[in-house]
């Protein structure tokens, strides 16, 4: 694992929504927009499964994700990518729960995603695009 740079974490929580990528074991790929995120800390992210569908499904089969982001102000950009857990019980899930309930208590929040931050890239356009930074 590795840790998230605070311009990183800044340009992420300032995200909404925030598109995530998965894939099948077969490496058919999906990406949709997030509106509950939130950084557990430097090197964990937290999602909210409230209507996943392909994405808990490719999860299951494949648990790496990529997460974007992107400030217009700061004008920085960055891929996250990681492993994930999917927590349906226990502590992290009871806290996820009354964090969602907080906010919409009509959301269902049947899991919350667990991110473990591995690899982080500069996914802004020019000279240092692609470029690992973390």
């Amino acid at each position: 694992m590795v840790k998230m740079p605070l311009d990183v974490r800044e340009t992420l929580s300032k995200q909404k929504p925030v598109p995530i990528a998965t894939s099948s074991k077969d490496g058919v790929p999906n990406v949709i927009f997030v509106g509950l995120m939130k950084i557990l800390d430097d090197e964990t992210l937290m999602v909210v499964d409230n209507f996943f569908k392909k994405t808990v499904d490719n999860l299951s089969e494949n648990p790496r994700i990529s997460v974007i982001c992107y400030d217009p102000q700061t004008k920085k950009s960055y891929q996250i990518k990681g492993r994930t857990q999917i927590c349906k019980e226990g502590q992290t899930y009871d806290e996820m729960k009354s964090w969602v309930k907080g906010i919409n208590d009509k959301l269902p929040a049947r899991s919350c995603v667990i991110i473990k931050v591995e690899e982080i890239y500069n996914a802004l356009w020019g000279p240092g695009a692609g470029d690992r930074i973390a």
